[in-house]
């Protein structure tokens, strides 16, 4: 018959090998140290990325448990500069399972934590007709919560097709020259 303490000891170690492994999901082009919470796939096909951004987020206390647990969602996200000052726009942030009355509205706009010089420059960059600003992925690093955020340009018809024709004829060398060997 199992102790108390037995059956408490086996419980932490299931719940930390539970932690462990869903920290292991990371993707294998996100930096060591980092835990990825959401990725905007749809973003690198539907825009031409010129130069990407790292911004902090100015979140509440349920927002962040909330991202702990891996719900988020960026596809329809998208961020402004607004009187010298950095917002992210349309990502959605579910409401903490375990909050009360005061939880988070899901749909709000988060501030983001950047300089004055990296503002000013994102400003320059997005003054070119055509230019936004949109949400690349949100992850952990260091124990706090961040945002990659990218200027990018939106891709025409003809680009995609072009980008995909691309990456058959690739995959057709790639086939021909394994099974030549």
């Amino acid at each position: 018959m199992a102790t108390r303490s037995a059956v408490k000891t086996l419980v932490f170690i299931i719940t930390y090998a539970i932690r462990y492994l869903a920290m292991a999901r990371n993707d294998k082009d996100s930096a060591p140290g980092t835990h990825l919470i959401a990725q905007n796939r749809r973003a690198r096909h539907d825009y031409e990325i010129l130069d990407t951004y790292e911004a902090g987020l100015a979140l509440l206390g349920t927002e962040v448990k909330s991202l702990r647990l891996g719900k988020a969602n960026l596809t329809d996200g998208h961020a402004r500069i607004e009187r010298g000052e950095a917002f992210l726009h349309g990502v959605r942030i579910e409401p903490y399972t375990g909050g009360n009355r005061f939880n988070h509205d899901p749909e709000r706009s988060r501030k983001m934590l950047l300089s004055r010089m990296e503002i000013r420059r994102i400003v320059g960059d997005t003054a070119e007709k055509g230019l936004t600003l949109i949400p690349l992925r949100l992850y952990f690093k260091g124990g706090k919560a961040k945002v990659e955020i990218a200027v990018v340009r939106g891709k025409r018809d003809y680009d995609r097709r072009n980008e995909i024709a691309k990456r058959d004829a690739d995959r057709a060398i790639d086939r021909a020259l394994a099974s030549r060997d």
